[in-house]
């Protein structure tokens, strides 16, 4: 009888191990494509090369992107250096304060407010003034969850790929 316990207690020991094992081995396969699946870039943070599948949370301003198709919940976006064509540009990031997911719609009237108000500052006109257009990645409720308060203000040309950066374009 005392065997069988001695040998219970192994096989649950050899099962733990293993469940922990599988754990850290996935959890290094989700790590591994997060290290792989970043966007090089230069010691100032500009992307010096394409990345097409870039993880949404690692878009920063400044970052210039081929998002023209990209629609509904996102969670990845090409990333390009700002020299080469693109769609758009990240040119605001604002945080939200914690507390309850506010909902859709009241996320989307401060994107709208909060990426309005900086535009004039980025283009050097104002928005009724220009011809460029804006959008904007925002949080979720289910990314709300996970801590997401940003909303990342982008300009585009409507139709218009852009080569360099709209700041100061007073278009």
């Amino acid at each position: 009888m005392s065997t069988n316990t001695t040998s219970a207690r192994w096989v649950r020991l050899i099962a733990v191990t293993t469940i922990a094992a599988a754990g850290l081995l996935l959890s290094g396969c989700s790590l591994l494509n997060q290290l792989t699946n970043t966007t090089p870039r230069d010691a100032s943070g500009t992307p010096t090369a394409e990345n097409d599948n870039a993880d949404v949370f690692s878009i920063k301003v400044g970052d210039c992107l081929n998002d023209a198709s990209v629609t509904g919940t996102v969670t990845t976006t090409p990333i390009v250096p700002c020299n080469k064509p693109h769609d758009s540009e990240a040119y605001k990031s604002i945080r939200m304060k914690d507390g309850d997911f506010p909902g859709e719609e009241a996320v989307k009237a401060q994107a709208d407010q909060g990426c309005a108000d900086a535009f004039p500052g980025f283009v050097g006109l104002s928005y009724d003034d220009s011809n460029l257009k804006i959008s904007y990645y925002f949080p979720t409720s289910d990314s709300w969850e996970s801590g997401d308060r940003e909303i990342l203000c982008t300009i585009y040309d409507d139709g218009v790929k852009t080569s360099g950066s709209l700041k100061g374009a007073k278009r």
